[in-house]
């Protein structure tokens, strides 16, 4: 009942503030009431016997996750990931990023409470792309990602997802720690500190995890994957800067169009060249499958540009996250452009 009731005062004050339509907000609000009226509580399903055993054995190490996330890494769970909902379909949400045809600023989209992010979300597939079908009539550059978790940031006890199910251990975990980490920090109006302070501790819990659990294999398989992974966003951050150059020349309008294809394609076949150092290995292809423009690299950058800045802060902590948190939290109360300021001097002092 409390869920609802906060739904509800929730939607009557986006209608007064009038800053989105009545009906993505109708949208938005359906779709979180659905997922909060299906949870099914863990524990009853842990004891039911028509409960299938791999599910058994999934919510089980959800549960693990999730005491180590409280204990050892200092997370608030609260009553987050105490319950199931089984959503019959492959994500959770569904994503639109945009940015212009000449920058690779992000267009943002503000909403009450969570403040301006990088994108807008929806509960249906269709209506994602319809959306993203319009901004690109206004010549934006448009990518649409399927979400398989979320956090509503506090707001509600939010549940395991049928999404996360197929998920490797690692991939599970890895997950429910960089949602927890939303629970401690989230500042309205700055996504990409948001999502670069979550990966950060994301990888770190990772780190912890693996050496708790005592597999020294997986640890090393986690270890090259995630390598590989700043191998990759290397190479977009590479990108970025000149396709920035780029944007910020004096060539005429037809001269950039044909040098930003230049550059993209020249992106796919650096990516050929790195997938031969890992011997194959093709973790990315289905991203480089789709069509490459400024808002599918927006949609990497978004979560990755502050990580190492934040890795080196957590250094500097040795590695004591509750320093390492209070200090965050320190940062997050500037102004942007001291927040910027601040994680860029880790950058510089590495």
């Amino acid at each position: 009942m409390r869920n609802r009731v906060l739904l509800l005062n929730l939607y009557f004050v986006l209608v007064l503030c009038g800053c989105q339509s009545v009906s993505y907000y109708s949208q938005a609000i359906d779709g979180q009431l659905n997922i909060m009226m299906n949870r099914q509580p863990i524990s009853e399903l842990l004891d039911d016997p028509l409960t299938p055993e791999n599910l058994k054995n999934r919510l089980s190490l959800v549960l693990e996750i999730r005491e180590f996330a409280q204990n050892k890494l200092h997370l608030p769970v609260e009553n987050h990931y105490l319950s199931y909902v089984d959503l019959n379909r492959p994500y959770v949400v569904w994503n639109v990023f945009a940015a212009p045809e000449f920058s690779l600023t992000p267009k943002t989209w503000c909403y009450p409470v969570v403040g301006c992010v990088a994108y807008r979300g929806y509960f249906s597939e269709e209506a994602a792309h319809r959306y993203a079908n319009g901004l690109k009539k206004r010549n934006y550059d448009v990518y649409v990602g399927g979400a398989i978790a979320y956090s509503t940031l506090g707001w509600f006890d939010d549940p395991v997802l049928s999404t996360i199910m197929y998920l490797s251990e690692t991939e599970s975990a890895s997950l429910i720690f960089h949602e927890l980490a939303h629970q401690i920090l989230y500042i309205p109006d700055d996504t990409a500190f948001n999502e670069s302070f979550a990966t950060a501790v994301e990888q770190e819990g990772m780190r912890r995890w693996l050496i708790t659990k005592g597999d020294p294999e997986t640890y090393n398989l986690f270890i090259v994957k995630y390598q590989r992974h700043r191998q990759f966003v290397d190479l977009i951050m590479n990108y970025r800067r000149q396709l920035e150059s780029l944007y910020q020349s004096n060539l005429q309008t037809p001269e950039k169009k044909g040098q930003k294809v230049v550059l993209f394609n020249q992106l796919k076949r650096d990516y050929e060249t790195l997938k031969n150092e890992w011997n194959g290995a093709s973790r990315y292809d289905s991203w480089f499958r789709q069509e490459l423009n400024n808002a599918k690299l927006v949609s990497v950058l978004t979560y990755q540009d502050f990580v190492p800045a934040f890795r080196k802060m957590m250094q500097k902590k040795d590695g004591n996250l509750k320093q390492f948190y209070a200090e965050c939290l320190r940062v997050s109360q500037k102004s942007k452009t001291e927040r910027y300021s601040s994680l860029t001097h880790y950058l510089d002092n590495q």
